[in-house]
């Protein structure tokens, strides 16, 4: 008998204003007081599930992804995904009636998300100490290049440099080729996901028994991350003295695992991970009899013999067109798939059965396609309300809301502050 599916609830996207929350996350209040990708991120993913989440910018600056990459219109594409599902409010927090509204902020919050170098917020007046007195359930979000203690710790830290110092770097690119960095926020990337992690470890110790209604401090480092994605290297090395070598497309640990081309000039690329997919592939390419050999029996002995296994698939694959290659692999139950770029993402079918790429209505532009929220929750599924909002556009509700009078705002926003 079939097993029963349990049908995820509809991940769904919805036109322009802001509206009352839905999702897992419903009456958590994220305050994103961090800039560019690692920590935004992190906030961008609480707010597709439901948080309520504020976003605390510069008044005269803002967050520098606004401005970062492609814009139309004048208007940055980046930040109408980073900025979704975000109110905006400006607050020059190194001023004291900046940090004071901060403060009021916090005082109602679940999560503070900041990236500022350590010492920052302690000279500003809102150190962790400062803020957990105020409101003990907080949680502290710190996310930083390199942590907030240590030889490094004042250091300007991107995600490029962990993507270098990580050992990601050292192992990606051809052989005898530079080090390769990825064309897009990897480390920042891999830190989001991080930290959203442990901002619901962090939750959820606050919430249940035992956990005394306390929040914490999360220190995140963004050169760390990457570190666990790496698997055994550490151990490798630890152990056998051994450094991974760059080895381009190929894997250390199984073969054939690689990027072939088509008749028609299509990449595709195969995995062999498994045992039985490499001797599906092998036998579909008219080589069972490698499948005998000794070596083959393990990923390990067959990537000591990859220039011949590559030969044997690079040869058959470049033989046929991309549609025969991709069915033939499918009738033998191996694994494979083409290379794509981002318009092909937008018409693959599979994509499009999942709304992975969805529509949004954005104020400024209109219709935007964009990624959808990560993944589908059967009973509370996460949306996406709205893009990117301008700067400030969220001050009168949200400070407002806080007792700030329309009077003060304004003397704020002449001082500079807001």
């Amino acid at each position: 008998m079939e097993a029963e599916q349990i049908v995820p609830g509809e991940r769904s996207a919805t036109a322009g204003q802001p509206d009352t929350p839905t999702g897992p996350l419903t009456g958590v209040v994220v305050v994103d007081a961090a800039t560019l990708f690692a920590g935004p991120l992190a906030a961008t993913i609480l707010g597709d599930y439901g948080a309520d989440v504020v976003k605390v910018e510069h008044p005269d600056r803002g967050d520098p992804s606004r401005t970062h990459g492609a814009s139309k219109d004048g208007i940055g594409l980046w930040w109408k995904m980073l900025g979704r599902n975000k109110r905006t409010v400006t607050a020059n927090i190194g001023r004291p009636e900046g940090a004071d509204l901060l403060k009021r902020l916090l005082a109602r919050a679940d999560v503070l998300i900041e990236n500022f170098r350590p010492g920052t917020l302690e000279r500003w007046g809102l150190s962790p100490r400062t803020l957990l007195e105020m409101n003990p359930r907080l949680v502290i979000a710190r996310v930083t290049g390199f942590g907030q203690f240590g030889p490094y710790a004042k250091r300007p830290g991107f995600g490029t440099l962990a993507e270098s110092m990580s050992g990601f770097a050292a192992v990606t690119g051809e052989p005898g080729g530079p080090p390769t960095l990825p064309p897009f926020g990897l480390a920042d990337g891999v830190s989001a996901l991080t930290c959203v992690n442990a901002i619901m470890m962090a939750l959820h110790h606050r919430d249940r028994p035992g956990g005394g209604g306390r929040g914490q401090v999360i220190d995140l480092a963004i050169v760390e991350p990457l570190l666990t994605l790496l698997g055994p290297q550490p151990l490798v090395w630890d152990q056998l003295g051994q450094v991974q070598p760059r080895t381009g497309n190929r894997s250390v640990n199984n073969a054939p695992r690689n990027t072939y081309r088509t008749r028609d000039g299509r990449w595709v690329a195969v995995s062999t991970s498994a045992d039985s997919i490499a001797e599906r592939v092998m036998r579909l390419v008219g080589h069972p009899e490698v499948i005998g050999e000794p070596w083959f029996a393990s990923g390990a002995g067959r990537a000591e013999h990859a220039d011949l296994l590559d030969g044997h698939v690079g040869a058959w694959i470049s033989r046929q067109d991309l549609a025969t290659v991709v069915a033939e692999f499918e009738k033998a139950e191996a694994a494979i798939a083409p290379v794509y770029d981002i318009r092909d993402v937008f018409t693959d079918p599979q994509y499009q059965a999942l709304d992975t790429i969805t529509t949004v209505d954005d104020e400024d532009l209109g219709p935007l396609r964009m990624q959808n929220v990560l993944f589908r929750l059967s009973e509370t599924p996460g949306s996406i309300r709205w893009t990117g909002r301008a700067r400030g556009a969220d001050n009168e509700e949200v400070w407002g809301g806080l007792g700030v009078s329309a009077a003060e705002l304004a003397a704020l926003r002449d001082k500079g502050v807001v």
